[in-house]
């Protein structure tokens, strides 16, 4: 029991060191604020501006939540089309594939210029960087199905739409929030790398009028708050699987 405790408190116990190794180096050494901040600046900065980077990351939250949900419908959609249709699947994958070798930074200036300086742009960058996991995963869980019980099904004159009703899609749930989580942690940094080329709010906005005023402070508070939003954008993909999934919740 206090193994399995200690091995929990791992993860938290070597954040904390260092983040104590970071705070004396910056003391001992006395490295100016514009250089490098100390974790209590950090942190002392988190608390004062947390009113500002509040209200940033909501605009940096709906983005990433719209992208997600776009990625998550058409992943499933293109997920069941590539498992059935091998053609589709050789003439989509090597498309997606594509798409992630083009650095969305790249891409980013682009959308601008097509579609304005709106929110399109920033849940297009959301798009992009979510939804390759979510199609990858979901399409591979559909193809991993045991054949056994796809034959039961259609034993008993189950249609190919109630294939993939009763048995394959249920048995891809969880591939489906594997890739889900994964998707989820790059949500907000694709809305922030969206901000950064051109926007009037949100975290990458608030991130780059920091770095221009160097106010490093400020940017680690920042980069703080992206680090806690995309956890908690996987926590609510994990209470999506909890939802879809009870029978694992305990495992």
């Amino acid at each position: 029991m206090k193994k399995k405790q200690i091995a929990k408190a791992a993860p938290a116990l070597v954040i904390l060191g260092l983040l104590f190794f970071w705070e004396l180096a910056v003391q001992i050494a006395e490295i100016p604020l514009y250089v490098l901040p100390a974790p209590s600046d950090m942190f002392r900065t988190f608390g004062k501006e947390l009113p500002t980077l509040l209200s940033h990351g909501g605009v940096t939250v709906m983005e990433a939540l719209a992208g997600m949900g776009i990625s998550f419908f058409l992943g499933i959609l293109i997920g069941i089309l590539i498992d059935a249709m091998p053609v589709f699947r050789k003439c989509i994958y090597p498309i997606l594939v594509v798409t992630q070798t083009v650095p969305v930074i790249v891409l980013a200036p682009i959308f601008i210029i097509y579609m304005g300086f709106g929110y399109a742009p920033k849940i297009l960058t959301v798009v992009l960087m979510c939804f390759f996991p979510i199609v990858v995963s979901f399409s591979d869980g559909l193809g991993e199905m045991d054949q056994g019980y796809l034959n039961l099904v259609k034993t008993y004159g189950g249609s190919r739409l109630q294939v993939y009703r009763i048995v394959k899609i249920p048995a891809a749930m969880i591939s489906l929030i594997s890739g889900l989580k994964v998707a989820a942690t790059y949500s907000i940094s694709g809305a922030v790398v969206g901000e950064w080329i051109a926007s009037q709010s949100g975290l990458g906005y608030y991130l780059i009028r920091a770095k221009n005023a160097y106010m490093l402070d400020k940017v680690f508070a920042c980069v703080l708050m992206i680090i806690l939003l995309s956890l908690m954008m996987n926590g609510l993909v994990k209470l999506f699987g909890y939802a879809v999934m009870p029978d694992r919740r305990h495992r």
